[in-house]
């Protein structure tokens, strides 16, 4: 099932075991150029890294932590050092906090550079985040497919998330459900995402 651009009013995409509210479009064009120019050059960006079977990889996609609490962290496997919030994230989150009446502590920062980039499978349920607490992702830059993949039905339900536009997941979400940016060859363009959690 696909869901595109559902900007006229916000319904659960998810059929069963959780919720994604698409937002859509919340900033403007100019906001979204000059966020992305701002977040491409000025956010401390890090290849990202994981153990996977006992070995270190290390993705061409780079990340960075930014919070409140600035003490290290294990992410997955990998302690992460947290800088704080800069004034941009922080006009970000206030942003996206008026819409979603959420409060976040965090963001993961991601930079995928081109389309052959993405993030496979996976669910973001860390010991360490809030119980079911919403993640808002916030893209700048080139569009992307982002696809949500039920563990147990294996049922598909994606969407196209824009330049400037905001996608909430909460309560069973992460429980229930695999999500995963898969990789294209028909974009050729950077993408930022802001993933704003809380950490507990």
């Amino acid at each position: 099932m696909d869901l595109f651009n559902q900007t006229d009013e916000i319904q659960n995409l998810l059929p069963k075991n959780g919720t994604v509210h698409n937002h859509g479009f919340v900033f403007s064009n100019l906001e979204s150029d000059k966020f992305y120019d701002l977040f491409l050059h000025s956010i401390a960006w890090e290849n990202d890294e994981t153990i996977m079977y006992g070995k270190r990889i290390v993705t061409n996609r780079k990340i960075a932590w930014y919070g409140e609490n600035t003490s290290s962290y294990i992410h997955p496997k990998i302690t992460k050092k947290v800088s704080p919030f800069t004034k941009d994230l922080i006009e970000v989150k206030k942003k996206i906090e008026a819409i979603t009446g959420e409060t976040y502590n965090s963001c993961l920062l991601n930079l995928y550079h081109n389309g052959s980039e993405g993030i496979s499978w996976h669910s973001d349920g860390e010991a360490y985040f809030k119980p079911n607490g919403a993640i808002a992702s916030v893209t700048f830059g080139a569009e992307r497919k982002f696809a949500f993949k039920h563990k147990d039905t294996k049922e598909v339900v994606s969407l196209i998330l824009h330049h400037g536009s905001l996608l909430v997941m909460k309560n069973e979400t992460q429980l229930y459900w695999l999500h995963s940016i898969p990789p294209t060859k028909k974009v050729h363009r950077p993408r930022i995402s802001l993933t704003f959690r809380t950490i507990v």
